[in-house]
């Protein structure tokens, strides 16, 4: 028959006995305080994407090539989508890895998986910054057969 009391070595500490902290960062609370404001800044970040795409002008059907290329020719759109970016991805991750902390048991597997997160959420980073800042619409024009692309290109 088994008892409800647990051994010594399993006993859980009272709920607002003292803790000891190491030194240094905290950086769990860091990634606490960095989830609800980059959540607040993503919701503003987003809405104010979709507004923009899909209220202003013609909605989704004014949404093509031509559309992307202006968006992606003005700075303000740049940083709006590479913050956009960042922040989702970092957020992304930091909740995966929370997820990972709280279900994954073995240490090692933990680390790996952590490791694995932050090294494709950094991979992404760099590679959607590189294609938001170096956007050209005009690479490959000679093989287009789309006139305004012709055209415009021919301007620049």
């Amino acid at each position: 028959m088994s008892t409800l009391t647990p051994s010594n070595d399993q006993t859980i500490p009272a709920p607002r006995s003292p803790q000891v902290r190491k030194k240094g960062a905290n950086l769990e609370k860091i990634g606490w305080i960095y989830m609800r404001a980059s959540g607040v800044l993503l919701v503003v970040l987003i809405f104010g994407h979709l507004f923009v795409n899909l209220m202003l002008g013609e909605g989704i059907r004014g949404i093509d090539f031509a559309f992307v290329a202006g968006k992606f020719a003005s700075p303000f759109w740049q940083v709006w989508d590479v913050l956009m970016l960042w922040l989702a991805l970092i957020h992304g991750a930091n909740g995966m890895r929370t997820i990972v902390n709280d279900y994954v048991v073995g240490a090692t597997t933990r680390k790996v998986l952590v490791w694995a997160l932050w090294i494709a959420a950094g991979f992404l980073i760099v590679l959607g910054t590189l294609v938001v800042f170096t956007f050209d619409p005009c690479l490959g024009v000679e093989n287009s057969t789309t006139d305004w692309l012709i055209q415009m290109c021919a301007a620049r």
